[in-house]
């Protein structure tokens, strides 16, 4: 005899009052009926209620989920593979959403409290928060984390201007360094890759050599990260990193001679 109006509505999610709406209308039109009249939903039916919830998760009409459902020339898998491409764009739209979020959170942790307009002034679209995720998946547990959070907190809008102008400053300089064919391992790189590392030891945590060496791999090993620094010039990421290798080599003997000189 098929289910009921109630059970439907139990295990579907939905209420009584949409399945009679939805019956008036002719979207979901039960497939038998119980000599008093009462409406009973078949196995057929319930394969179509499921897909009518599907469309309605992802925000069409009913009006235009009758025409997705109805279509005398969609077979059974066309409309599974549009099914999938919608759900895979939603899931898309959705991780973006709560990127967003952590991003805003993230900030607020940060303590980085600037006015919109602020922002704007002081990192145009350069978002400070881009990889505060993957910052916090690496050292979260670690005293350079909380170092670091410990600081901006105490960052006022021309600190913020202040950074931006050094780094603003350092991009150009490398980027004029590559233009001169300057190899990632002659002094001129290594000591362009000594001033990376001590802008974020005096700007964020302490970042000795080992440290900086794992934040290079990051920047050629993550996309974005790779994206952001070719964007001052193509190949910026390798170079960098090569620099920042071989610079903390070079430091790492030299404090390896100083202790055994002691």
């Amino acid at each position: 005899m098929g289910y009921s109006t109630g059970q439907v509505a139990g295990f579907a999610g939905v209420t009584v009052r949409a399945l009679h709406h939805w019956d008036e209308i002719g979207l979901l039109v039960p497939g038998e009926r119980t000599h008093a009249g009462h409406r009973r939903y078949t196995d057929t039916d319930l394969d179509r209620l499921q897909r009518i919830l599907f469309y309605r998760e992802l925000g069409f009409p009913l009006d235009e989920v009758a025409v997705l459902l109805d279509d005398p020339d969609a077979d059974p898998r066309t409309r599974l593979r549009r099914q999938h491409e919608l759900l895979t764009a939603r899931i898309e739209k959705l991780r973006q959403m709560a990127a967003a979020v952590e991003h805003a959170m993230e900030a607020r942790r940060m303590g980085i409290d600037l006015t919109p307009e602020e922002r704007f002034e002081v990192f145009g679209d350069k978002d400070p928060e881009r990889y505060a995720e993957e910052a916090e998946q690496r050292w979260g547990g670690t005293e350079a984390y909380a170092e670091s959070q410990r600081r901006a907190a105490r960052y006022t809008k021309d600190d913020w201007k202040r950074m931006k102008a050094e780094v603003d400053d350092w991009s150009a300089r490398y980027a004029a360094l590559m233009a001169a064919d300057e190899p990632p391992t002659g002094t001129a790189a290594l000591t362009m890759a000594e001033e990376h590392r001590l802008h974020i030891d005096r700007w964020f945590y302490p970042c000795p050599p080992a440290m900086h060496r794992c934040l290079g791999e990051m920047y050629v090993a993550d996309e974005r990260f790779r994206a952001y620094y070719d964007s001052m010039r193509p190949g910026l990421a390798e170079h960098l990193y090569a620099a920042i290798t071989a610079n903390a080599e070079r430091r790492e003997r030299e404090d390896a001679g100083e202790g055994a000189g002691e």
